[in-house]
């Protein structure tokens, strides 16, 4: 039975991606389940298939069946927008999150940010913040740019900064991109569309103008899809124990690709999201999820300290002194509190 990378996912029919890079329409036989958890979806982008090239009559067209799955090295989640209690895998064995932010036009939160920062440590994900439409900024939204690079590079995190439209730091992103398999996660009208375009222009992908109205984009993207980028191989650039080889085997850790088998190169467009809920984190796991929190761990006066409101608190000092942002630590008591709602708060 041939293994497959499943591509595309629309309500009962999967598109799988076999060894030889032709895409096979399937369905889902039998119950594929999953260990340890239960999702909406039992299938979803990334994920490695078993299947049958074709097996199946629907109607009068001969499609393929997926008939396993196999385990997942990681996944992204998030709340179910119809289930509030149930989990929606977004996709599956990803090398990295690119987190697509806009300051304007769309504006995008810093509690957006950072529960999907939040949600992809805890699962293992390595994010990356991409500041994207840099190109249309006004004086005072440039400001706010500023206030964000602050923010999350004091963290610890890794940022760019994006422009489609003038082609600002689309060469940076292709390196970073290259030889693996990254998730883009961002609201409606952040540009995802228009930036893998820019990558990779033979994708030639649909996309929208921002609503003079509402100040927010259309979704152009319907469904979480996998497409494999064509990116100029560079030798200094591939990538070490990650991603998958043409075949659609993972790489191992300690495999050395070289420029004869470069590891292909995957984006994961999803949805445009209005939040992100987080499911079955705990309070231990979240605060463990913050790198400046994590840094100060030992330094409470308490050993189980919640940084709430305790007295000795290493993190209230932190916040106190300014070396740990307020918009940061805002973030962390809305998760905590069990706050779904993702609020506009300013980082000073």
């Amino acid at each position: 039975m041939p293994t497959g990378l499943l591509m595309r996912s629309t309500g009962s029919r999967y598109s799988v991606r076999g060894a030889d890079g032709t895409l096979h329409d399937c369905i889902a036989k039998g119950k594929l389940r999953t260990k340890g958890y239960t999702s909406t979806n039992p299938l979803a982008v990334g994920d490695e298939v078993d299947f049958d090239p074709a097996a199946e009559m629907v109607g009068k067209e001969l499609v393929g069946a997926i008939t396993k799955l196999h385990d997942r090295r990681n996944y992204l989640v998030r709340k179910s927008v119809n289930l509030s209690h149930h989990k929606h895998v977004i996709a599956s064995n990803m090398d990295q999150c690119v987190v697509l932010v806009t300051v304007a036009r769309p504006f995008t939160s810093f509690g957006f940010i950072d529960r999907v920062l939040v949600t992809a440590e805890a699962y293992q994900i390595p994010p990356v913040i991409v500041f994207n439409k840099v190109d249309d900024l006004g004086d005072e939204e440039f400001g706010l740019l500023a206030e964000y690079e602050d923010v999350y590079q004091g963290a610890g995190y890794r940022t760019l900064i994006t422009s489609a439209l003038k082609g600002t730091g689309v060469a940076d992103l292709k390196e970073l991109l290259q030889g693996k398999v990254t998730l883009l996660v961002g609201h409606s009208g952040v540009g995802k569309s228009t930036l893998v375009n820019a990558i990779d222009p033979a994708l030639d992908l649909h996309t929208w103008e921002i609503s003079a109205s509402t100040d927010k984009g259309q979704h152009t993207t319907t469904a979480a899809q996998m497409f494999e980028v064509q990116l100029p191989v560079d030798s200094c650039h591939m990538a070490v124990g990650s991603g998958q080889r043409a075949d659609g085997s993972w790489i191992p850790d300690n495999e050395q690709l070289t420029t004869d088998h470069p590891s292909p190169t995957f984006i994961i467009d999803t949805p445009g999201v209005k939040g992100f809920g987080l499911v079955d984190l705990d309070q231990e796991v979240i605060v463990d999820q913050f790198p400046e929190f994590f840094k100060l761990k030992g330094e409470c006066r308490f050993g189980d300290c919640k940084h709430i409101n305790e007295p000795g608190c290493a993190v209230l000092r932190a916040v106190g002194s300014g070396a740990i942002a307020a918009s940061r630590y805002r973030s962390y008591v809305d998760m905590v509190e069990g706050i779904d709602e993702e609020t506009s708060y300013r980082a000073g």
